[in-house]
């Protein structure tokens, strides 16, 4: 059964552009003073979780396994991609929903702070959530041979973004995942009646490599048509956007080690087409900043993206 929340309360190519931030969102700390060490544990209850029919990865030898970090919860080698619902009481129900995918450089999902939290503070506004777990390019089984990997490959000086993006090829690199997200959203709409969604109104919110992801869907993803998306820490590179685009709201720490330094051609791109376009610019929050509870004014982008939904009558009741 989906999660009822109080009130409350094809194997992945590595594409050119995913070749330098394959790390995103992965080995990046919160501002605050967390433990970095990754720790193994069980894999956790996930009550509700719906296996999306997309297959299992193709070549696949490792199996899913979960481990701490920050005080948070992450997940690796997904083979099988699942979606979570969390569902607002049907009486505060406002015909919204919204597909959350966690980041981690398609390595691993941050499954707690930038997964099933948000969903949690969504239904707290009346809006469905959905958190979308996709499949993974393979790491190691070993925990520490995959931490060894992560740190090796930051201290090779890869771990930010290439200079040139190419945003066919990173699209071309996630294929896999952008099916896994068309499915997600093929789901929300059959099921649409029964969790008190309007099909028209689902949107997508990504964190880093989800943001990738959310921009995938929204630009190529064929019958997903997410009515709007967000983007949280993502990739600034410049896109060819369609008349039909989506509404977009973006945020962005200008102290973000990975995507912070890199201009603003999503904006201009989206501006250039002439497309709803919102924008925030932190002073500071680095990467990965997510739910965590810090002093930077970065720990506000939930309460603006929820503003800017009201704006758009995304959290008004559907009539």
């Amino acid at each position: 059964m989906p999660q009822r929340i109080p009130t409350t309360i094809a194997r992945v190519r590595h594409g050119l552009a995913l070749g330098a931030v394959v790390l995103a969102g992965v080995a990046t700390p919160p501002a605050l003073a967390q433990n970095d060490k990754m720790a193994p544990i069980a894999t956790p209850a996930q009550p509700g979780a719906i296996e999306l029919g997309t297959g299992p990865l193709p070549g696949a030898k490792a199996a899913e396994s979960w481990h701490s970090q920050y005080g948070s919860v992450f997940t690796r080698n997904v083979t099988v991609a699942t979606l979570t619902p969390f569902l607002p009481d049907p009486v505060k129900a406002n015909g919204t929903a919204v597909i959350v995918a966690p980041g981690g450089g398609f390595t691993s999902l941050s499954m707690q702070n930038e997964g099933w939290d948000v969903a949690k503070a969504l239904t707290a506004h009346g809006v469905a959530a959905f958190v979308l777990k996709y499949r993974l390019n393979q790491t190691p089984q070993e925990l520490a041979g995959y931490e060894a990997a992560m740190k090796a490959r930051f201290a090779g000086g890869a771990g930010g973004p290439p200079r040139a993006a190419d945003p066919k090829a990173m699209m071309a690199g996630i294929a896999t995942q952008v099916t896994d997200a068309r499915a997600a959203f093929a789901l929300v709409r059959k099921q649409a009646a029964e969790w008190h969604v309007q099909p028209e109104r689902i949107g997508m919110v990504g964190f880093s490599a989800g943001a990738m992801l959310t921009l995938a869907t929204a630009l190529d993803g064929q019958d997903a048509k997410p009515a709007f998306i967000g983007t949280i820490y993502g990739p600034l590179s410049n896109f060819q956007v369609p008349a039909d685009a989506p509404p977009l709201f973006v945020a962005l720490a200008a102290d973000d080690p990975l995507f912070g330094n890199n201009g603003f051609g999503l904006i201009d791109s989206w501006r250039a087409a002439k497309r709803p376009v919102e924008f925030h610019l932190f002073e500071q929050g680095g990467h990965g900043f997510g739910m965590y509870p810090k002093k930077t004014t970065s720990t506000g982008w939930f309460d603006e993206f929820v503003r800017w939904m009201t704006m758009h009558d995304w959290i008004k009741p559907a009539a």
